[in-house]
């Protein structure tokens, strides 16, 4: 299935992509880009570990369920890259089941430290796909990121592309991710941060704004271990004032709550678990006050 770019949601308005599923077009909350102007429903879809599930046709169903039930619940960002196993293809199985209108922000990465293999990467990965333009390609982990990026930008000006990024992830190489913010133009930045791991919000939160950069977050539960850190735990009093039924929810919310962050990305391969993502989106999210406070309870647990 060969999906455009501008098909699958790159220009269009979060009102038009609930539309193609008969949704409401407040169902799901969305971000703009301040480069584009382009608006991303505010949780998306990870793809790590959770899609890498070879050929197993029970596991590729239950992924396909997933995206599906994405889709359904307004669509966003599904992020991946060639690190990531068999993920792409993953996702490739549950597109094709979609049709070409699903609401599907498409982002993978550029992921090999010699430069010339990136054209044949790239292609292989929309292959994966299914795509013939991707919405977002990102520099994974700043792996030869000079020219990797140079590379993008000369696609986004050709057309080719919708927007250009660079990744890190586990809080590694802040200092250089500064750097490139401040130089090079970008659309966006994709950085591990959560209630827990918070020094993003020192320095690359702020410039992102100022730059005008989006930001994705990657790892916002820590791979499910601050979930488990938290279940034994009853919700604090005002988990209700943000109407978040679990623990999933309000550490997502912790993190979409912050004005810098364009889209999370949480990865799973459970139906119940999406739908209760995007749920979090829907509701209140905490004010600055109660996310100082927030902080605070959930580092003393």
């Amino acid at each position: 299935m060969a999906i455009s770019r501008r098909a699958i949601l790159g220009g269009l308005p979060a009102a038009t992509a609930g539309l193609m599923l008969g949704r409401p077009a407040a169902a799901e909350p969305s971000r703009v880009v301040p480069s584009t102007g382009v608006r991303v429903p505010v949780v998306g879809l990870g793809s790590w570990i959770t899609f890498n599930v070879g050929d197993d046709p029970v596991l590729l169903d239950q992924c396909a369920a997933v995206i599906a039930a994405f889709a359904e619940e307004g669509g966003g960002m599904i992020d991946s890259s060639p690190m990531y196993g068999s993920a792409q293809g993953t996702i490739g199985h549950g597109l094709s089941r979609l049709g070409d209108r699903a609401p599907i922000f498409s982002a993978d990465k550029v992921w090999t430290s010699a430069p010339r293999e990136a054209p044949e990467q790239i292609a292989r990965t929309a292959q994966n796909w299914g795509v013939s333009e991707f919405d977002l390609l990102q520099v994974h982990n700043l792996r030869a990121w000079e020219a990797h990026l140079d590379r993008l930008v000369a696609m986004k000006s050709e057309g080719r592309l919708g927007h250009v990024g660079v990744t890190t992830s586990h809080g590694r190489r802040h200092a250089e991710l500064e750097r490139i913010m401040r130089d090079q133009p970008l659309d966006f930045v994709q950085l591990t941060y959560n209630a827990l791991d918070r020094e993003a919000e020192a320095r690359l939160l702020p410039l992102a704004q100022e730059r005008g950069i989006g930001v994705i977050v990657n790892r916002p539960y820590r791979r499910g271990a601050l979930i488990d850190r938290f279940a034994g735990a009853p919700l604090p009093g005002w988990a209700a004032e943000i109407d978040a039924q679990s623990w999933a929810q309000v550490l997502l919310k912790f993190v979409i709550s912050h004005p810098a962050v364009t889209t999370a990305i949480p990865a799973t391969r459970q139906v119940a678990h999406l739908r209760e993502n995007k749920a979090a989106a829907r509701g209140p999210l905490p004010d600055a006050a109660l996310r100082r406070r927030m902080a605070a309870d959930l580092a003393r647990l």
